[in-house]
């Protein structure tokens, strides 16, 4: 009987099953000769993005002003292109005929993307150059072993490189976690404890849960913990745990290692008001509270993107592609300079390296689930396709994502990110003179934004990621949370049942027999910032307070900057305190501005939520990257991934707070500046059954950078240049 229901029971893994359905329409092209009947030994994962969802194929979202070609015929134009759908299958057919690949069985690849060129040969690169020599990084798993390759696409080259499982393994593939749902389904006592729990294999749903590091008995082999929920009568099965139930599975021979139920009297919560999709609710409850807005550009937007990944728009120009790990990375980002006419290097690169979400629960279902969403999941492979209209405004642009599946073939992940303009009635600068000067003047600026998002879904989880650039040559990175709480099912369904007020439920009761059980979330980045040049310092200013001498002044006090240049990389590890103030400047000390300032760029923290967990945490030695908001080590083509390379099971020996604790020289050297994005999530009965979107940012803001302010000289709207839309015709 059990296995009838593999497929619906596949069907329902949410997000997962969504993203290898997508995967499968988005597919403009075909493995060799493929046909409905093609070999599925072969062609593993494409039998399983297409067959195992077939009997409710998704439809493609609607592309807004998205550019919609054949990616089958990609060209890359640049030393920083992503891999093409050519390049990808090139690299899948010279490892397939590789020694250690075509007598060996299992392999997976667990990446394929670009092996960016050395950076001094990118900066020195011009368009119309010769493309520099294109390289394939490969992270596959053979026989059970972890390599790193590099494959060169024009002499066919390969490098091997072994790993040592002890430092982790790879990023699970899309392949691990469906099949890893789905393996508890063949055993006999999985199936008779679902029963047990009165819930009907037809209505099971089941997630994959990295589950960390906690010792010696986790090594050597790849684990990974499945729970379930109830999806009878609600799509929003996230709110319908079998609490207490965990499968201990081993994630190559899909083994059921161990069952563990410890909620066998915890009831699944009803399913009533958890439905959080518009068609679910009744007409009588939908509102209408806000009249159709939308901003309206005549003349078309003002940004151009040339040669598909070269973003340019008012002052601003870019590299811009998709990641499987990353999501979107931002490369060679640099602002024209008022009054030179030069464009000038701002940040080589920028990206979200790696995300850390432990929550707060130690007791046996819970205490493992310590997520690093990039490293364990791939931020990028859970990116969804963007919703046009929804997402991202009506002039968006969309930028599609190629990847390839785990046996090598590439796939495309459509609408992954968006680019589009932002005017939400900001200023970008105004002064009205007083009357009491006689002086009518009044002189103000609207501030418009150009946006890169992109927005990932892992499992239960929505984060939408913004890099705004601003023409005053700010650099803003939002992130927003949204999506659904993980929660614990619980017995009560009244806080006044709860007669020992000194019980630790781990979190807040939102609904009966339902608890958002408290987290954190911290999001670190990557910002190789390039200042007028690679060679950069670090320097903490010192906000500090002075004391007058006696008779000095009619005041007792006053503020001082004290400007401390860091010398190595732990003098430049942040702890951000609220009363001891500073700011946090990356200079080029060789370029001064005409009155002598060194050039450059401050980073304006946001997000502060700092991590409160002790430092011998086995969770938070793995992410130990959050021991300090801000952090600036020497660019190290290496160290790009905060928790380290391998972080699926690592144990916190190749993290960035590893790599500074060597305290290498950072003064006027090539460097790397790091900002966590922090926050504490205390759940609320808002939160249910959908979380109300909540963000936080931090800046790259200009400091001396400039001569003036560079608006300066920009116009004012006016009447004539707006178009005036009638309510009819807008609504």
């Amino acid at each position: 009987m059990e296995s009838r229901h593999y497929i619906r029971f596949l069907f329902f893994f949410v997000g997962i099953a969504t993203l290898l359905a997508i995967t499968w329409n988005n597919l403009p092209y075909a493995p060799p000769d493929a046909t409905e009947d093609f070999d599925c030994t072969t062609y593993s994962s494409w039998c399983t993005s297409k067959n195992r969802f077939q009997s409710k194929p998704l439809k493609e979202p609607a592309k807004s002003t998205s550019h919609h070609h054949d990616h089958a015929s990609d060209t890359p134009h640049h030393p920083l292109d992503p891999l093409t759908v050519k390049e990808i299958n090139r690299v899948r057919t010279i490892l397939t005929s590789h020694e250690l690949f075509k007598n060996s069985f299992p392999y997976a690849f667990h990446s394929i993307t670009l092996q960016e060129p050395k950076k001094s040969l990118v900066l020195n690169w011009n368009k119309g150059d010769s493309l520099l020599p294109r390289k394939a990084s490969v992270v596959a798993r053979v026989q059970n072993i972890s390599y790193v390759l590099a494959v060169d696409l024009t002499t066919e080259e390969v490098t091997v490189h072994e790993t040592d499982s002890s430092s982790g393994y790879p990023a699970m593939t899309i392949e691990d976690m469906t099949s890893s749902t789905w393996a508890p389904l063949a055993d006999e006592e999985f199936n008779r404890t679902i029963l047990e729990r009165g819930v009907d294999l037809k209505d099971l749903a089941c997630l994959p849960i990295s589950l960390g590091w906690y010792g010696e008995k986790e090594e050597n082999r790849r684990l990974i913990k499945v729970q379930c929920y109830s999806m009878k009568d609600t799509a929003n099965f996230y709110m319908r745990p079998i609490e207490g139930l965990t499968i201990l599975l081993d994630m190559d021979t899909k083994e059921v290692l161990e069952i563990t139920d410890k909620g066998k009297n915890i009831p699944i919560p009803k399913a009533v008001n958890t439905d959080y999709r518009y068609s679910a609710q009744g007409l009588h409850q939908r509102m209408k509270l806000i009249n159709p807005i939308s901003l309206e550009q005549p003349e078309g937007p003002s940004f151009v993107i040339e040669d598909e990944h070269l973003v340019k728009w008012a002052n601003w120009e870019f590299h811009l592609k998709p990641d499987p790990r990353a999501g979107a990375i931002v490369s060679q980002a640099r602002v024209r300079d008022p009054d030179s006419g030069e464009i000038r290097n701002v940040m080589y690169k920028g990206f979200t390296s790696e995300l850390f979400v432990p929550y707060m629960d130690p007791t046996d279902a819970w205490y493992f689930k310590t997520y690093m969403d990039a490293g364990e999941y791939g931020f990028g492979l859970q990116a969804m396709p963007l919703d046009p209209l929804n997402d991202c405004p009506r002039n968006a642009h969309y930028m599609d994502g190629v990847f390839p599946a785990a046996d090598g073939t590439p796939y495309v992940r459509s609408n992954m990110i968006c680019i589009f303009e932002s005017y939400a009635g900001d200023i970008g600068w105004r002064h009205a003179e007083s009357p009491i000067t006689g002086m009518g003047i009044k002189e103000v600026r609207p501030k418009v934004t150009l946006v890169v998002r992109m927005a990932a879904s892992v499992a239960n989880y929505d984060y939408i990621v913004d890099w705004e650039f601003q023409t005053d040559g700010l650099i803003r990175i939002k992130v927003g949370l949204s999506g659904i709480l993980m929660v614990k099912g619980t017995a009560y369904e009244n806080m006044n049942q709860i007669s020992n007020q000194a019980e630790n439920l781990f979190g807040t009761l939102l609904s009966e027999n339902v608890i958002g059980v408290i987290h954190d979330h911290f999001i670190t980045f990557y910002l190789d910032m390039d200042i007028d040049g690679s060679d950069n310092s670090f320097v903490k200013v010192n906000i500090k307070r002075q004391e007058t001498s006696p008779g000095e002044s009619p005041r007792r006090s006053y503020l001082k900057a004290d400007r401390n240049v860091a010398k190595t990389e732990k003098d430049a590890q942040i702890k951000l305190k609220l009363y001891d103030p500073a700011e946090f400047h990356v200079i080029n000390p060789t370029k001064k501005t005409r009155v002598g300032n060194p050039v450059g760029y401050k980073v304006v923290p946001g997000g502060t939520a700092a991590s409160l967990l002790d430092r011998e945490d086995p969770p938070q030695k793995r992410g130990a990257f959050t021991n300090n908001q801000i952090w600036v080590t020497p660019y190290n083509e290496s160290e790009q991934w905060a928790g380290g390379l391998f972080v699926y099971q690592s144990k916190g020996e190749d993290t960035l707070a590893v790599w500074s604790d060597r305290d290498r020289s950072i003064e006027n050297k090539d460097i790397v500046l790091w900002y966590t994005l922090g926050f504490h999530h205390i759940p609320c009965q808002e939160d249910f059954p959908i979380m109300p979107t909540v963000s936080s940012s931090f800046d790259l803001k200009p400091v001396n950078f400039f001569e003036s302010n560079p608006i300066l000289r920009i116009p004012p709207n006016v009447e004539k240049d707006l178009p005036v839309c009638k309510a009819a015709a807008s609504a």
